[in-house]
């Protein structure tokens, strides 16, 4: 039997021919990471290639690793297997990986999307063989709402809070969902707080993107400061001490999952923001057909579910068990408060 140009194990997405893995979750020698997330990038490994701009988030995030930074469409080759790093449109630094062989060429999208937020660089398609893509919201009742309209009800929310006394506590992921927001923050309204670990990160990162201006929540940050002003905190901080000097406060939630009342009701959030850093129904299938891909592989999100759908539609779609995580799992347990 033919071995595959990328297989998967125990250990993550293996290229045997260039003995190099993608995304490991264990570790090995030589790993291509597409992007900065804890699920993607894990600590441990010889040797870390990816694309430069994601240098400095997993350094800061693991600390002394041996790292080579490539350019966007820059062919390297290891082992006579070419890759090349392409604009995944996830968060800063996300990379599609390509890798080609032989003639065969195969793309691992790691985590993706289509829609431009203005911070990351814009997903673009790459022609392939085989496509292996996540499919977090991989249901139809997944359709995003164009992100200047989410950002505006965001403001207006901002703004009604303020003139009703309340501070406005936002909750998104340190990395990526937290920068989308302040982007797209309006300042006129009212001062930007940061917890730490989301001030932690937006530091590293403002090298490359021009972010409003935060202050960060200390101890010795007062309520009466707080008061009227908006603050952005990861998930993990809703329910903690820290939050109790917020009061009187309001809390929200960006996410993909704030599509289902039912999310925001397990979290006791007060307001959800349905915003994600993924695809939805139709950008799967959108991105899927711009590759011109015959086979598919479905790696984590609703797999069965989307595959069947894929293969009902021509597809040759199966799918594999890896150890990344879903929105959802950056959500609730926010593993990188500490480090970012």
């Amino acid at each position: 039997m033919e071995t595959p140009l990328l297989a998967f194990n125990d250990k993550g997405i293996y290229c045997a021919a260039a003995d190099v893995y993608l995304d490991p979750w264990k570790p090995v020698d030589k790993a291509i990471i597409s992007h900065g997330h804890a699920d993607h990038s894990r600590y441990g490994h010889k040797k870390y290639i990816t694309h430069h701009s994601n240098v400095p988030i997993i350094s800061h995030r693991l600390g002394e690793i041996n790292v080579t930074g490539k350019k966007w469409n820059e062919s390297f080759t290891i082992n006579g297997v070419k890759f090349s790093l392409h604009p995944a449109g996830h968060i800063i630094g996300s990379s599609q990986i390509r890798v080609e062989y032989k003639g065969e060429v195969w793309v691992f999208t790691g985590d993706y999307k289509t829609e431009d937020d203005g911070v990351a660089v814009p997903y673009e398609p790459v022609k392939c063989h085989t496509f292996i893509t996540e499919c977090t919201f991989g249901l139809p009742a997944f359709k995003w709402t164009p992100q200047e309209q989410v950002f505006t009800e965001i403001n207006n929310w901002w703004a009604q809070n303020q003139a009703d006394g309340r501070t406005s506590v936002l909750f998104g992921y340190s990395l990526g969902k937290a920068q989308r927001l302040l982007k797209h923050l309006d300042p006129s309204i009212g001062k930007i707080y940061t917890h730490g670990a989301i001030e932690n990160m937006t530091e590293v990162l403002r090298s490359q993107i021009d972010f409003h201006e935060t202050t960060r929540v200390t101890r010795e940050t007062t309520k009466e400061e707080l008061k009227g002003n908006i603050v952005l905190a990861p998930g993990s901080a809703h329910g903690s001490t820290w939050i109790r000097k917020m009061v009187p406060y309001v809390t929200a939630s960006a996410s993909g999952w704030m599509t289902f009342r039912g999310a925001r009701r397990r979290r006791a959030i007060d307001k959800g923001f349905v915003l994600s850093d993924h695809c939805d129904w139709q950008g799967l299938l959108s991105s899927i057909k711009e590759t011109g891909c015959e086979k598919v592989i479905c790696t984590h999100g609703y797999t069965d579910i989307f595959s069947k759908y894929l293969r009902e539609h021509g597809y040759d779609a199966r799918t594999e068990e890896t150890q990344y995580e879903s929105e959802t799992g950056q959500l609730e347990s926010d593993k990188e408060k500490d480090s970012e």
